[in-house]
């Protein structure tokens, strides 16, 4: 029978770590995008919004994230965390392919459109001091997911669009460690030296599924919507996190832990009080709901014969979120160019319980507060005043290019922890992030 570990309390692989912002378009209006999908990032948002899309449409783009953490104890002791920097190094980024088949030369009818996805769903990047008070909890966390995700979305009715799709999930060191990954400073025990810096790590690939559709119940006499309602589901998947446990870089034992990528939904409607030739007014709400009660515990099971165990009970909770964008159709100062301007705020609650809290996630009730613009090229139009915009009618041309900026600063609301299993990560915790998206567009 394997042996309980308790030297080790709380040893978290990670927390409340969801990644909302997957395209800069949306990031700028808080993430209210699922009822919108109107560009080639609904391969993320709403697969089912890809039928509003026509020819080939390729997005990519990356996102920064900085800013930092800070702690205070009972007793007066401070410590400061960051990303492993300025800013997460690499940036979680995306990139978004949408083809139309019957624009392919697929089949007579121009409701079946396919799309591949690749971007960063769930992830983490902390530090803290090795001599901060909690350092036997950790000092440094990584948990880099990717999820790629092939999609298909068709229109069985006229106002009515279904998206199907796969989630791959894996780790690359393209795109990070690799690996999820855990440091901390060892307590004493077990023949280790008190101090001695641990890693643990591990890897997996997982596969789950996700369903969406788009229903459109108002349009205006050009066909375009003025009410749309978007609807995703997002299902489990379990990640068997394979990997070692290091003491002063030297193998102890294999490892392996078991996490949950907890299933999600999301819904959302979006209105358009204003929609004709010259200006698009859109306004939307957004719940979305993360079943983090899917995580019970985080134990690891050595190849040693010992378990580290480590409960986690988190918490399911919901995030709000509410967008607008404004954009100007071919304005007169600039013929051959759509303008958008866009703004959003969301509120998100907190998944993990004091008594399971860790740093490496300093995970609390959140706001966030966005703004963003985007352009886009049409025509006659030149891009960076240098690049033909449109204009030919050969297939596979370029039919338009576009970029999209956003900023947001997500602020944290001051959590203090007590009652833990690991007295000394009882204190309160602040957390301010900043976020900015870029994403390039190119329709064919």
């Amino acid at each position: 029978m394997a042996t309980v570990l308790t030297i080790v309390p709380s040893t978290a692989w990670a927390g409340s770590f969801r990644i909302y912002d997957h395209s800069a378009s949306a990031t700028g209006q808080a993430s209210a995008f699922t009822a919108q999908a109107d560009d080639a990032s609904a391969g993320y948002y709403n697969p089912a919004g890809m039928t509003q899309l026509r020819g080939v449409q390729f997005s990519a783009g990356t996102t920064l994230i900085g800013g930092g953490f800070s702690f205070q104890n009972a007793a007066g002791t401070q410590a400061n965390g960051d990303l492993r920097g300025s800013v997460a190094l690499p940036p979680p980024s995306n990139l978004y392919l949408t083809a139309n088949l019957k624009d392919l030369g697929i089949g007579s009818s121009d409701s079946t459109t396919v799309g591949l996805a690749v971007f960063s769903p769930f992830g983490t990047l902390t530090r803290w001091s090795d001599s901060s008070p909690f350092a036997t909890a950790t000092t440094k966390a990584a948990f880099e997911l990717i999820d790629i995700r092939p999609s298909i979305a068709f229109r069985p009715l006229p106002d009515l669009a279904i998206g199907l799709g796969a989630d791959i999930y894996t780790f690359s060191g393209s795109f990070g460690e690799g690996q999820v990954e855990r440091q901390f400073r060892w307590p004493g025990g077990l023949g280790i030296p008190a101090g001695t810096g641990m890693e643990l790590n591990g890897r997996d690939t997982a596969a789950g599924f996700n369903a969406s559709l788009l229903y459109t119940p108002l349009r205006n006499e050009d066909g375009l919507p003025l009410v749309n309602i978007g609807l995703i589901y997002r299902s489990q998947a379990t990640l068997h996190l394979d990997g070692q446990l290091l003491a002063g870089g030297t193998h102890v034992a294999d490892a392996r832990t078991t996490f949950v990528v907890p299933q999600v939904f999301t819904g959302g409607i979006a209105m358009w009080p204003v929609r004709d030739k010259d200006q698009e007014w859109k306004l939307e709400l957004d719940v979305d709901y993360t079943g983090w009660k899917s995580v019970r515990n985080l134990d690891t099971t050595l190849s040693n014969g010992l378990t580290i165990a480590t409960p986690a009970n988190w918490a399911s909770g919901y995030t709000v979120m509410i967008g607008t964008e404004y954009k100007w159709l071919k304005p007169e100062p600039l013929p051959d160019w759509d303008v958008a301007l866009r703004a959003g705020y969301w509120h998100s609650q907190k998944a993990i319980p004091d008594q399971t809290f860790n740093p490496a996630i300093p995970d609390g009730d959140n706001h966030a507060i966005s703004t963003g613009v985007g352009f886009m090229c049409r025509e006659k139009g030149r891009f960076l005043g240098i690049i033909p915009c449109g204009g030919s009618d050969k297939a596979l041309s370029p039919k338009g290019f576009g970029v999209d900026l956003a900023y947001q600063a997500i602020l944290y609301e001051a959590r203090t922890i007590a009652g833990n299993l690991n007295p000394t990560v009882n204190g309160t915790y602040r957390s301010t992030l900043h976020v900015g998206s870029l994403n390039l567009r190119v329709n064919f």
